[in-house]
């Protein structure tokens, strides 16, 4: 989740999103089409799906793998309680009050926008509603990444 975004950036400009530098594009838009190529390529059975669902009023939406204490999302691997305190503290420090919810969701959802609805204050684009298809894009990005442990 980035919190502040360039100005003069609009997300309903397809070009000018899929023109985002990786990192971002997996940031600010396109987390949950990384969840799914993550989940395509590494999932177990044991892994959740995680969203962060801001408290009204806030922005700040992301969606990210966890396994047990390890969570991954376009960082990589990251410790689950350090990753949350520290998108809790950015998202404070440019919003005072910020608050959100953890909220489970099913791996369906991650590239059906229709299925997404389903879930009250989600909506996710499909991999082919994004100016060319994201997943693709996702797939080469897990490619930085090692395999996770055993």
């Amino acid at each position: 989740m980035y919190t502040v975004r360039t100005p003069g950036y609009s997300k309903h400009d397809p070009v000018m999103r899929w023109a985002l530098p990786d990192r971002v594009f997996f940031a600010c838009g396109a987390c949950h089409i990384l969840a799914h190529a993550f989940l395509e390529r590494w999932g177990r059975p044991g892994d959740e799906l995680l969203w962060i669902r801001p408290a009204p009023g806030f922005w700040g939406n992301h969606i990210f793998v966890a396994r047990g204490d390890r969570v991954f999302d376009y960082h990589g691997w990251s410790d689950r309680q350090r990753f949350l305190a520290h998108t809790w503290r950015r998202a404070r420090h440019h919003w005072p009050g910020w608050n959100a919810d953890l909220v489970p969701i099913p791996r369906g959802v991650l590239v059906s926008e229709a299925r997404s609805k389903e879930i009250p204050g989600l909506w996710l684009m499909e991999p082919g509603q994004f100016l060319h298809d994201a997943l693709p894009r996702a797939r080469r990005w897990l490619d930085r990444f090692p395999a996770p442990p055993p």
